[in-house]
């Protein structure tokens, strides 16, 4: 490859595109950063110091101080923490902030896989490959549910399904990058797939691509 390699991976929540980008990195050996987990990193640290999360002073500063190196997912993925997360990510600042830092990342050799939910709009435009994920608001609750109970938890498939609706409702409508695909995006609806299959589909686009680049 001639200069760093960038796909962008973009969906709802629980549409499988944090799964597919880990796979797809590993396969194809670039960098990977899951952008939802610094929206995630900002509001852990403001609920960790008791600040109101509209605070946009607070959430800028934290944005600022974010080591995209040092993300636990493991803390990071607490319910709570994405509920709040979802409500940091409509502040413009904050978004700015993170946006900047997510572009250096993509620009590190040999190139980088980022997931999130504006990567291939407003992220990197110019992304090599973009990638839509998306399933059913259903399927997803259904997905994030067995996650919950895998690690032996318990929660309410009724109310999973609630809090996606509202966080799809909040990431689509915002005024500031919302969600939406890419004009030139590839779409993959996996509310009938497995991940093998979703891989599958994700690296047929991407081997095409490379191919065409390697001819230039």
């Amino acid at each position: 490859m001639s200069g760093p390699f960038t796909i962008a991976i973009d969906g709802p929540a629980g549409a499988g595109k944090g799964t597919l980008g880990r796979r797809v990195a590993d396969h194809y050996r670039l960098h990977l950063l899951d952008t939802g987990l610094t929206y995630r990193a900002v509001a852990h640290d403001m609920l960790k110091k008791g600040l109101p999360l509209d605070d946009e002073e607070r959430a800028v500063a934290a944005a600022r101080a974010i080591d995209l190196s040092r993300l636990d997912r493991e803390v990071l993925s607490a319910h709570a923490v994405g509920e709040a997360a979802s409500q940091v990510a409509v502040i413009p600042a904050v978004r700015r902030t993170l946006v900047e830092k997510q572009r250096e990342f993509a620009r590190t050799p040999p190139g980088a896989v980022l997931d999130g939910r504006d990567i291939g709009t407003v992220v990197c435009p110019d992304a090599d490959v973009k990638l839509y994920v998306t399933a059913s608001a259903g399927v997803r609750a259904r997905r994030r549910l067995a996650e919950i109970e895998a690690r032996h938890g318990t929660a309410d498939y009724d109310q999973i399904l609630a809090d996606i609706e509202r966080r799809d409702a909040r990431d689509m409508g915002r005024t500031d990058s919302p969600l939406k695909p890419a004009p030139d995006a590839h779409l993959l609806d996996t509310s009938e797939m497995d991940i093998e299959a979703a891989f599958l589909a994700a690296k047929a686009i991407i081997d095409e691509v490379l191919a065409k680049r390697n001819e230039a």
